[in-house]
């Protein structure tokens, strides 16, 4: 009994009161709004604090580095934890790390003092998040996850779209300090808006975890996105992420070897073998991988063909803006037609890259970047909330995580590729490998994805199910 209210628990959901779910799905969203300006703000921020702050300057970008090899490595684990734990509860402790850490930061002595603080950060944002999909799945079923994850859609794309200008605001303000401590304030706000909601616990014990699987799961996953973070060359020696990469190698190797014999693999492997699962979360990491690489690559590009501070705010509003007033529309799309707008973005994406290799006039560049911002607009959270459709209330922890580290990888790869080629060819090749990836996961949505997809009910409800 919880504020009065009986809490149920059907065979798939946990039932509670409209005002209960309502609770969860907002925390859940507070902390989805930390993510991106965590990301946004520290990067902005670590000029400021390597020339003001004592310590090595080589270290600026680990503050950004180690908080996202930390956040991709505890995710999977999180996620996993998150199932078989107190959900509301083991979200409102890593919100409540992420605001420890923020507040902490922003008083941090030192810059290895703060790369610490950042790690630890780091951890703690893979709590939220997988504990905010754990929580957020075992109340709201399969039918209703297109629509909750619009809202969520609607969130991430505003706090990515505005994350730089509300970074640069903080600074303007506050210093570097507030950049860390604003984002532990929202996230205080999250920890406190599960407070004195059901621990949404499961009844049953869950089967054997393998712990040692998850970690070194976590391990390669941290090894090649800070691999590829750090990249090759820009006076980085080239054995550091080389030896990053040999590490993942052995790795996977290990890996595969240690799942094959574990009674309770770490990695959902049952997830894998739904192909619209597989499909959807690689269309989203070329998506997500088209908005990085773009916004890297359009100013240089409008930079170069005399673009004034007019001009580029206007193409920057153009690629950002649509995913904050559009994601809502999509979700409702979605119903019937999220194959086909999965399809039609990642194939207007391609488009557009191939349109800019041969104009780039600063007309082409608006065009280019209001095509690729309504193609992110009106897909924002529509993947995501396809591929959650099919992963069961009790393993949404470890199937969102999973989800969201391909997504990560996926994601880094695509700038990481770009910014190889760009180095050789010049700013524009990176939109042509952007483009490159969102054409290889269009054919793969197209393929893997039937025109309709069953529903989960109608297939068997998740796990072991193939939604075609």
């Amino acid at each position: 009994m919880v504020l009065g209210l009986p809490l149920f628990r059907s065979a798939s959901v946990f039932v509670l009161s409209v005002r209960q779910r309502r609770r969860v799905l907002v925390a859940a969203l507070l902390s989805d709004a930390v993510f991106p300006l965590a990301i946004t703000g520290a990067t902005a921020a670590v000029p400021e604090v390597t020339a003001q702050m004592p310590g090595a300057k080589a270290l600026g970008p680990w503050i950004v580095l180690a908080y996202n090899g930390l956040f991709a490595a505890a995710l999977l684990l999180a996620g996993a934890r998150a199932d078989r734990s107190a959900r509301t509860r083991f979200f409102a402790v890593g919100n409540a790390v992420v605001a420890a850490t923020g507040m902490l930061s922003a008083l941090a002595p030192d810059v290895p003092s703060l790369v610490a603080l950042r790690a630890v950060a780091g951890v703690g944002a893979a709590m939220c998040a997988a504990g905010g999909s754990s929580m957020v799945l075992a109340v709201y079923p399969p039918q209703e996850r297109r629509r909750v994850y619009g809202y969520a859609g609607a969130v991430l794309g505003s706090s990515l779209a505005l994350g730089p200008a509300v970074a640069q605001v903080l600074m303007a303000a506050g210093g570097w300090p507030l950049v860390f401590a604003a984002p532990g304030g929202v996230a205080a706000l999250a920890a406190l808006g599960a407070v004195g909601l059901p621990a949404l616990r499961s009844a049953k014990p869950s089967e054997a975890f393998d712990l040692a699987g998850a970690v070194l799961f976590g391990v390669v996953v941290a090894a090649v996105v800070t691999a590829l973070g750090l990249g090759f060359g820009a006076g980085v020696p080239w054995w550091g992420p080389a030896g990053l990469l040999g590490l993942a190698a052995a790795g996977v190797a290990r890996l595969v070897r240690l799942e094959r014999r574990a009674p309770a693999p770490a990695i959902p492997l049952d997830l894998l073998r739904i192909p619209a699962y597989r499909a959807y979360a690689v269309a989203t990491g070329a998506l997500m991988g088209m908005l990085v690489v773009g916004l890297t690559v359009l100013p240089q590009l409008g930079s170069a063909h005399g673009m004034g501070p007019g001009q580029a705010g206007a193409m920057l509003s153009l690629l950002t803006v649509p995913s904050t007033v559009l994601p809502l529309l999509a979700a409702r799309l979605a119903r019937r037609l999220a194959r086909w707008l999965v399809t039609t973005a990642l194939s207007a994406c391609a488009a557009t890259a191939v349109v800019l290799q041969v104009a780039d006039r600063p007309a082409a560049l608006l065009v280019a970047a209001g095509v690729v911002g309504l193609a992110l607009g009106l897909t924002e959270g529509v993947p995501d909330g396809q591929a959650l459709r099919y992963v069961p209330s009790r393993h949404g922890g470890a199937g969102a995580a999973l989800f969201s580290t391909t997504r990560m990888t996926l994601e880094t790869l695509v700038l990481a590729a770009a910014t190889g080629v760009m180095t050789a060819l010049g700013p524009v090749s990176g939109m042509a490998v952007a483009g490159a990836g969102c054409l290889a996961a269009a054919l793969v949505v197209r393929q893997a994805v039937p025109a309709r997809a069953a529903s989960p009910a109608e297939n068997g409800g998740g796990l072991g199910a193939s939604p075609g």
